[in-house]
């Protein structure tokens, strides 16, 4: 296997140009971000100003709607693999499926209907994301997939910034409601699906020659899908970040905070902007980073970074201190949204790429449920501080535990 290498001194500008089918990804995500982020800041307003909904409705949609996704991540990475690499169709049905169904919350007429369209939407992320990441690896080079991820995530946060802005400022001027802004996301969402079905050209992955192995006339199988027959390194990343990801509680927490600590819709939809464009700040150099130092030293100092954001989130009594706390929080989450889907690529086979980032996606989503129902218990039963407090601090032993018994070496065995 090859090791993880920092662009060389020589490297020319048109080897670290980053591939066409990134670039398309990348603004697929813009766009449906920024579909996506006209609703999402608003679905912790809608259930708690028109439905009547508190805390653990929220935990408890955003939480089965994370597990639904991760849980079909697994199936749609496999699938893509089965299909010989072909996984731009996966893709596009997830991307349409979401932008479809989300639309439609602003139609919603009680919490469980909510909790169905935000599923569904879910299930779209479930269907795209794993054979999407493998479709970056394909296209990129191994000593540039930080980069790639890093410029993907900035890309989408970027998408974030702008549709959260665009939902704050037809609130502000427009004299639309709450439902009406909903219903345009539509927009910039059939603009992400008119853009994928027309950018991307795959290539099957089992006829790429340099893929191969120049002895063979054929392919050999896959293994079968058993935990047990991923790396040593990998299977202990992924109980550590299932840990980290019990820790995650959904953002839309941050803007029920301000929302309760009286902050106005708009400046919730401004400070949500905000989280995004601190993230979109720092993924593409985070990602550069960790092409050139290692995958861990990133990962770590984002992971404290959530743990000290969200011990200081329990302390926010203010809509200033909200505002500096979802800066630091973002600057810093930002840095390593590359890292960790690079760290995934350096584990996985050519041919198994879907798989394992499926697997990655299913470990983020086994803690989704208890995460989100549990967070939003807490905090209904006793206080957003303790739900915040507990919060980090199972973020901060999932950090001690990624340097102690998950640490990933510099040089990362890559493909």
């Amino acid at each position: 296997m090859d090791k993880q290498k920092p662009f060389p001194e020589h490297t020319t500008a048109a080897q670290k140009k980053l591939p066409r089918t990134v670039v398309v990804l990348g603004l697929v995500s813009f766009f449906n971000d920024f579909a996506s982020d006209i609703v999402v800041p608003l679905i912790p307003i809608l259930l708690a100003s028109v439905l009547a909904a508190g805390p653990v409705a929220l935990g408890l949609i955003e939480g089965i709607a994370d597990a639904l996704a991760s849980l079909l991540k697994l199936w749609s990475g496999r699938h893509s693999d089965i299909m010989g690499g072909r996984r731009k169709k996966l893709t596009l049905m997830g991307y349409t499926l979401s932008n479809i169904a989300r639309p439609l919350l602003g139609l919603a007429v009680s919490w469980p209907v909510v909790l169905l369209l935000r599923s569904i939407d879910r299930v779209g992320k479930g269907i795209r994301s794993a054979p999407r990441d493998a479709l970056v690896v394909d296209a990129t080079p191994s000593h540039m997939r930080g980069y790639a991820f890093g410029f993907h995530r900035a890309l989408d946060n970027g998408g974030a910034v702008a549709g959260s802005l665009a939902a704050a400022a037809i609130l502000a001027w427009s004299g639309l409601d709450l439902i009406e802004v909903i219903l345009w996301s539509a927009v910039p969402g059939f603009v992400a699906v008119l853009l994928l079905s027309m950018g991307i050209k795959e290539e099957n992955q089992r006829t790429i020659a340099h893929e191969k192995d120049a002895t063979s006339k054929t392919m050999p199988p896959l293994p079968s899908l058993r935990w047990s027959l991923l790396s040593l390194p990998i299977r202990r990343y992924l109980l550590v970040l299932t840990l980290f990801t019990f820790a995650r509680a959904s953002e839309t927490f941050i803007l029920l905070l301000g929302y309760q600590l009286g902050v106005g819709v708009v400046e919730l939809l401004l400070i949500w902007s905000a989280i995004s464009l601190a993230k979109a700040m720092t993924s593409t150099a985070g990602g550069q980073l960790t092409d050139r130092y290692g995958r861990g030293s990133l990962i770590l100092i984002s992971w404290v970074a959530f743990a000290v954001s969200f011990l200081l989130f329990g302390l926010v009594t203010s809509g200033n201190e909200l505002w500096l706390v979802s800066i630091f929080y973002g600057l810093f989450i930002g840095m390593s949204e590359g890292a960790e889907r690079a760290l995934i690529s350096d584990y996985a086979p050519p041919l198994e790429r879907g798989t394992a980032f499926g697997w990655y996606y299913l470990a983020v989503g086994l803690a989704a449920i208890p995460a989100g129902v549990l967070f939003g218990s807490l905090w209904q039963l006793h206080s957003a501080s303790l739900a915040f407090f507990v919060a980090g601090g199972l973020a901060a032993l999932a950090a001690i535990l990624l340097r102690l018994y998950a640490w990933p070496a510099k040089n990362t065995p890559s493909h």
